[in-house]
């Protein structure tokens, strides 16, 4: 694995776990810079949580419309196709307990945290108020996609905006803190949740993003989707194996917000 393949951290990262499966919170967002990113990122958590009552929401920055490799694109029908995809996937993870999915729409690649941008997140924290918030460590390092780095910082800052009744007064609803910020890509993660039981549910919510199959999954044949499904899997059970369990998604967990 390397620093810019999304998703769970490889095996060889650096990692000093101190805390492990969090209380099943009652209401969970997660924020991704593109439709299946919270997939790769938090996918078997956000499962796990849903199946014992959680209620998910998903939060996506950008309109996805840049996720294909043909030139000759119809964007706006990406746009709408990748929508789509991103309820799908939703709805396979949380079943009955799925929440919203809010679309924020910038281009992408184009996306900034700028304080329009951190308004609009933290608009969304007090509106659907959150226990735990989930997004991209944005200090991973020699990542390259700008889009990612971006959503890490909306989702921190967006925290911090949210939780302070002085920031974005015009919003005229009440300020929310959550309790706890999970960020996934992380390079020095520190907690652990078990997903044993959640690898399918994972690898189903991102089977629903067929239009990435090409792209970011190389998976354009029952083999090579065979092959990607195993990539996922092993990756998971190995964590897990590393920390004495049978499958796991790290994290960066910040609990002091």
């Amino acid at each position: 694995m390397n620093a810019n393949e999304p998703g769970q951290p490889a095996e060889s990262a650096t990692t000093s776990i101190t805390s492990r499966d969090l209380p099943v919170p009652n209401v969970a967002l997660a924020i991704g810079a593109h439709p299946d990113d919270v997939e790769f990122g938090c996918g078997a958590t956000l499962a796990k949580w849903a199946a014992a009552g959680c209620t998910v929401h998903h939060l996506v920055c950008t309109d996805g419309s840049k996720g294909t490799w043909d030139p000759s694109a119809d964007v706006d029908a990406l746009v709408a196709r990748r929508q789509a995809e991103q309820r799908e996937a939703a709805r396979r993870l949380a079943g009955d307990h799925a929440g919203e999915v809010v679309f924020l729409g910038y281009v992408d690649g184009e996306l900034t945290s700028d304080l329009e941008a951190r308004g609009r997140v933290a608009l969304a924290i007090r509106q659907l108020r959150p226990d735990i918030v989930l997004g991209h460590d944005p200090w991973k390092r020699y990542r390259l996609h700008p889009d990612h780095r971006h959503a890490g910082l909306l989702a921190c800052e967006g925290i911090v905006a949210a939780r302070d009744p002085h920031f974005f007064p015009e919003h005229d609803i009440a300020h929310h803190r959550p309790q706890h910020l999970m960020l996934f890509e992380a390079d020095e993660a520190d907690h652990l949740e078990d997903v044993a039981d959640w690898i399918d549910a994972k690898l189903a919510a991102l089977e629903a993003h067929e239009s990435q199959f090409e792209s970011t999954m190389k998976a354009i044949d029952k083999s090579q989707l065979d092959a990607f499904r195993d990539r996922i899997s092993a990756r998971l059970i190995g964590l897990g194996a590393a920390h004495g369990t049978g499958a796991a998604e790290l994290f960066k967990l910040i609990s002091d917000l």
